[in-house]
């Protein structure tokens, strides 16, 4: 009787250890998803719980890649949508992306501040889409509900957080050599972009949509409301208008995500900012950057997007304009090919499969950057291009 005991007591401590581990090993999982230089990014919660912000350029590509990393999530419904701002590249997929997937939560700064729409007749179209379900004006200091994970609004309709995050408050060093720029001919919505922290445990991450370099100082200085964080997805797509020391040295950041195109993103004064941020050990990249060129990209297991050498080789020597200080994005580069039809079903691997060169568009398919963040702060970030994957530690 005694060693039946010791053995039911035995499994089914071997049963409480195992559940532990497999709660513990439970993860928020994040998709930086390709739409050449617009913004779409999938955070899904350990419990499946998914929330969207930003879905992408109009038409059928940019939904097409959504719908591949929600589908390799097995997301089922978008929960909560939010709406950083209003620029076509933002939420121009949104049409098209509602007809394939229910979305119950809507979530965005108010309307929009610019008197020309980007996509004619959408806040007449979204206003009918919000009216039937759940919609919330994002306020700085709110808490939008996510299983599990933690997400205040820092930045939204040109407002900045004022009470700190637990960790933040401490005097910014960064601040004091904040140089701020003319943004007389920045697009207005811009600065109104909801941005928001996600805390799950140990680990943290900002995304900013496309707040500006002027709005930085006000949100960072001189006091730093949110305190460090362990992944920086990159202001404004990783153009200099946006990115200031001032706010990515303050936030100190490990990692950086640029949610870049190959036209659109990754000049020199950006690059050197991360590069030189206190602590970062990564940049990866969505697209290789013309605007970087040979000197200030990643190495290619780092980027997720890459033209063929040929195609770089020709740009190199024969450099277009490019997006990467603010400037409407180039076509494709001299002596491209022209984009192959690709399969609507997308392959394995995180490739979405849709060449879509317009706007300045890689040829070949597109492949997303994952991320895995555990609650004691350690986090794995994964190259769908290539597989690469790369874990970082929890910070000390």
């Amino acid at each position: 009787m005694r060693r039946t005991f010791e053995l039911v007591l035995t499994l089914a401590l071997a049963a409480a250890v195992g559940s532990a581990q497999s709660k513990s090993s439970k993860s928020l999982d994040i998709y930086f998803i390709d739409t050449e230089g617009g913004h779409s990014t999938l955070y899904v919660s350990p419990s499946g719980e998914s929330l969207l912000m930003d879905t992408g350029s109009p038409g059928t590509r940019d939904a097409d890649r959504i719908m591949a990393a929600i589908q390799a999530a097995g997301v089922k419904q978008i929960d909560h949508l939010i709406l950083t701002h209003y620029h076509s590249d933002h939420v121009g997929g949104l049409q098209e992306l509602a007809t394939r997937i229910p979305i119950a939560h809507f979530i965005d700064h108010g309307p929009t501040s610019e008197p020309k729409e980007q996509v004619p007749g959408f806040q007449k179209m979204y206003a009918e889409m919000y009216g039937k379900v759940k919609h919330t004006v994002a306020k700085p200091g709110d808490k939008i509900p996510f299983d599990g994970v933690t997400v205040a609004v820092v930045t939204s309709n040109g407002e900045v957080l004022k009470t700190p995050l637990p960790g933040g408050g401490k005097p910014n060093p960064a601040c004091a050599g904040f140089a701020p720029r003319d943004e007389s001919r920045v697009d207005p919505d811009n600065p109104m972009s909801v941005g928001v922290v996600f805390t799950y445990g140990k680990f943290r991450t900002v995304n900013l949509g496309d707040f500006t370099w002027n709005k930085e100082q006000e949100l960072m200085c001189p006091n730093n409301p949110i305190g460090t964080v362990d992944l920086y997805l990159t202001s404004h797509h990783g153009i200099d208008q946006s990115g200031s020391p001032a706010l990515v040295h303050g936030l100190q950041p490990r990692v950086a995500v640029m949610h870049n195109g190959a036209f659109k993103g990754g000049p020199p004064q950006t690059m050197r900012t991360l590069y030189t941020s206190p602590g970062l050990e990564n940049i990866w990249q969505l697209h290789w950057s013309y605007a970087g060129g040979l000197e200030y990209n990643s190495p290619g297991l780092f980027i997720a997007n890459m033209d063929d050498n040929a195609t770089i080789a020709n740009v190199l020597l024969n450099p277009p304009p490019t997006f990467g200080q603010g400037r409407g994005p180039a076509g494709p580069p001299p002596g491209a090919p022209p984009a192959a039809g690709a399969p609507a079903t997308p392959p394995p691997g995180g490739r979405a499969g849709f060449p879509g060169r317009g706007r300045g568009g890689h040829t070949g398919p597109a492949f997303w950057i994952k991320v895995s963040a555990q609650t004691d702060g350690t986090f794995t970030v994964t190259n769908a291009r290539n597989n690469f994957s790369k874990t970082y530690a929890a910070r000390k």
